[in-house]
């Protein structure tokens, strides 16, 4: 089939890639975010998707809203037969989805109709879901509802965070997605409505979210930090300064006893911290100015008093 990719961020990569591997698609053009800035310079930079589509060649469209009269017809001249989308970051309107004879097919990281949104892995990990996967569906404008053609399942692993997991689901959803524009194109699939039962939602992600919360349970604050790893990133407060944590694990409840919720407790080789049950150890810190460190060579420079807390 003749295809019009769209897509924006890292987690798309893997499938424009897919794409320009396959022999049965041709893949025209590309459709992505505006450039934004990036860096310390703060200048325009081309977006993950389209810096690989510029390597191969390809047309790269980025209209600020994909309604703009002159998107729809460029996208109406090159007449696509589909458009695979993952991780566009714009809402694609009717006129728009009208265009391809095969309409947009979406790659989404759950298993629809659980955590629809822009956060979907993120979410199932913060809930403690054993299971997620990727979804493939004929996109509609609903937000993640329209019927789904496909779904590949993966574990969540006990320390996995979002970035780990949402590249594994990069690899095994770019298949997903060239085995239903496969069968989009022999004719042998057939999407399938969603159930009304079992939608959740997972809005995007902001700084607040990364906040992390001491006074819930250890494995909560596990779940917390693992869902925010790399992005937004988990932080907490020291000494009316904001300082970034990488994922912690669980401590045993032989470890230490009686930390109050946020309290530090250093020893040689670890930094423990207060839950509302039991503690935590942390992994990486990350100082104003500095880069992450092991939570015990921080400790060592900002030398907490007994009964510190993390605000």
């Amino acid at each position: 089939m003749r295809l019009v990719f769209a897509g924006t961020p890292d987690v798309a990569v893997r499938s424009l890639q897919a794409l320009l591997g396959c022999d049965r698609h041709d893949v025209v053009a590309v459709v992505t975010r505006p450039d934004a800035p990036a860096g310390r310079g703060r200048r325009p930079t081309r977006s993950p998707v389209g810096a690989l589509a510029d390597e191969a060649g390809l047309e790269v469209l980025t209209p600020r809203r994909p309604a703009q009269p002159d998107f729809l017809a460029r996208l109406t001249a090159l007449a696509p037969d589909c458009c695979p989308v993952v991780g566009y970051g714009a809402l694609v309107p009717r006129a728009a989805l009208d265009i391809p004879q095969h309409g947009w097919v979406n790659l989404h990281f759950s298993l629809l109709p659980a955590w629809r949104g822009a956060a979907p892995v993120q979410a199932a990990i913060r809930h403690g879901d054993k299971i997620t996967g990727a979804s493939t569906f004929a996109l509609d404008q609903g937000l993640d509802t329209g019927p789904v053609y496909g779904t590949v399942t993966e574990v969540i692993r006990p320390e996995d965070t979002a970035g780990e997991l949402l590249s594994r689901l990069a690899g095994s959803g770019a298949a997903l997605l060239v085995a239903t524009l496969d069968g989009i194109a022999d004719g042998t699939i057939r999407p399938v409505p969603q159930p009304a039962d079992g939608v959740s939602h997972a809005p995007k992600l902001i700084a607040q979210d990364a906040h992390v919360d001491f006074s819930a349970p250890a494995f909560a604050v596990h779940r917390q930090v693992r869902a925010v790893t790399p992005a937004p990133g988990a932080w907490t407060r020291f000494r009316n300064q904001r300082i970034g944590l990488g994922p912690v694990r669980v401590a045993d409840v032989r470890d230490v006893d009686g930390l109050a919720r946020g309290e530090l407790h250093v020893a040689k080789r670890e930094v423990l911290v207060g839950t509302a049950t039991g503690a935590v150890r942390l992994g990486d810190v990350t100082a104003p100015g500095k880069r992450a460190m092991p939570a015990p060579d921080w400790a060592r420079g900002a030398r907490p008093e007994p009964g510190e807390r993390f605000e």
